[in-house]
């Protein structure tokens, strides 16, 4: 048997979800009488084909799935499964491109948000709630990822946040097994939550239910094409803002909580610095709103708190063009783009706590220069951060503008406008979704972009969202050994 068999096996049960999910959408679909219950169907026939394949071809042998073999099966299934994600969007009433439904189950699956479809209104609900069940799943598979894969690959940083115990004893999976249930209960319990807060705020079922699905994983996707802006809803913005908000912090804090200081507190650091972030911008354009445009206090902190809290989380939601404020909100928002939420919740970007360490390590710098033999040990939620986690971010984050740098070039040579280009790779790495821009910003969308810029943007979505490096690791030779 080769190696990597298990990551293969893996995903073998992974697509025989997924054809379980189709299914699920076929009685939906049923149900709703929107004529495409045998479409999903046959879909799920042909995920449980290939799923079942998989399982067929590599069962037999004692299993034991090592880190090398999830980071295989992490970057191999973040690549797949939007191929089957995707087939209901090919076949179905959208009869989009190969190109197009790849990109847009990709955009779903990591949680970007990004779309090439438009007159959402009018799909089947069907076709919708896939859309959104979509996020909804690959929302649950980025807090295990953050979880349990990238801590142990020290990638950027991430081995600052390996779980720790206060049960010692040798049984390491079943305890990784039991956080990562408990997350997963936490995850479906603000779920409920979130479909409850926007039934009762107006919304109808199926867009409470669709929302819901798509604002937990910080996803964005929506049933209408104006988004949040479709309700005019004041008290719908300000539930999306707090929901929103809380899928951007880490869902372990959510359990340590719960469980009353049985895992260590080392994530506090974060929640300080993005509500600090949120807060400070969101005043910052609601006074620029008041005094720039005359827009009243009560509409000016709820615009600027949605919208910004949807840009920072990389949710993705608009309430309406904030381009129209003008060029200062539009740098800003550009900027914020690369923000991001904590490590451990479903936001994508560089992540809150590389800034702070970025900030800590300049503080140091600058110590040392004043006072070269003065000992200044860099410490981060009471843990002393090493040389080496500080090399390691380092590294991330040069990988992390060198992918936006080299996607950036690659765009524009097929053709897209600097702008566009730029702010395209942005979104795409940072798994925003809407970017900067009349063709791609919140009143737009990526169908008009070439084919071949809608593949690499879909990479580069992969590649952000598994945080760049794990995806290198298999480029290299001696990771096989």
């Amino acid at each position: 048997m080769p190696k990597g068999w298990p990551a293969i096996l893996t995903l073998g049960w992974i697509l025989l979800a997924v054809a379980a999910s189709e299914a699920g959408i076929a009685l939906f679909s049923l149900a709703a009488e929107d004529g495409l219950a045998s479409l999903f169907a046959a879909n799920a026939a042909v995920t449980a084909g290939v799923g079942g394949a998989c399982i067929l071809t590599t069962a037999g042998r004692p299993f034991e799935l090592r880190f090398r073999d999830a980071t295989i099966l992490t970057v191999l299934a973040w690549f797949a499964v939007p191929v089957f994600i995707g087939l209901p969007l090919m076949t179905g009433p959208t009869h989009l491109s190969i190109a197009d439904a790849y990109f847009e189950s990709v955009s779903g699956l990591t949680t970007t948000g990004a779309t090439v479809l438009s007159g959402l209104d009018s799909l089947p609900p069907s076709i919708l709630l896939w859309r959104s069940l979509s996020q909804w799943i690959g929302g649950m598979g980025i807090i295990g990822l953050a979880i349990v894969i990238l801590p142990f690959l020290k990638i950027g940083g991430m081995q600052l946040f390996r779980l720790e115990f206060s049960d010692r004893s040798d049984k390491a999976l079943p305890r990784v097994r039991s956080i990562v249930t408990a997350v997963a209960e936490i995850y479906i319990g603000l779920t409920v939550a979130c479909i409850l807060a926007y039934w009762l705020l107006g919304m109808s079922l199926f867009d409470a239910v669709n929302h819901a699905f798509t604002t937990l994983p910080t996803g964005g996707f929506s049933t209408h094409d104006a988004s949040f802006g479709y309700f005019h809803n004041p008290a719908l913005e300000w539930a999306g803002t707090v929901f929103m908000a809380l899928s951007g912090m880490p869902f372990l804090a959510y359990l340590r909580f719960l469980q009353r200081g049985r895992l260590r507190d080392r994530l506090d650091p974060q929640i300080k610095a993005f509500l600090m972030t949120v807060a400070v911008a969101a005043a910052i354009f609601s006074l620029w709103l008041g005094l720039s445009h005359g827009i009243g206090f009560g509409q000016a902190i709820t615009e600027s708190a949605f919208n910004i809290v949807s840009i920072v989380t990389t949710t993705g939601y608009a309430s309406l063009d904030y381009l129209t404020w003008g060029t200062f909100a539009a740098a800003w928002f550009f900027i914020l783009t690369f923000v991001g939420g904590c490590t451990g919740s479903t936001a994508g970007g560089l992540k809150i706590f590389r800034f702070q360490i970025a900030s800590r390590v300049v503080v140091r710098h600058v110590g040392r220069s004043i006072h070269p033999h003065v000992v200044l040990p860099l410490r981060y939620g009471g843990r002393l951060v090493s040389d080496d986690q500080v090399g390691s971010i380092a590294v991330f984050v040069f990988l992390y503008f060198a992918l936006v740098a080299i996607l950036s070039a690659m765009l524009a040579i097929l053709g897209l406008d600097p702008e566009t280009a730029l702010s395209a790779a942005a979104t795409a790495i940072g798994n925003v979704g809407p970017g900067v821009g009349t063709i791609i910003g919140p009143a737009g969308n990526f169908a008009t972009l070439p084919d071949a810029a809608k593949l690499l943007l879909a990479i580069g979505m992969v590649l952000g969202r598994l945080e760049i490096l794990s995806v290198l690791l298999l480029l290299i030779p001696s990771f096989y050994r």
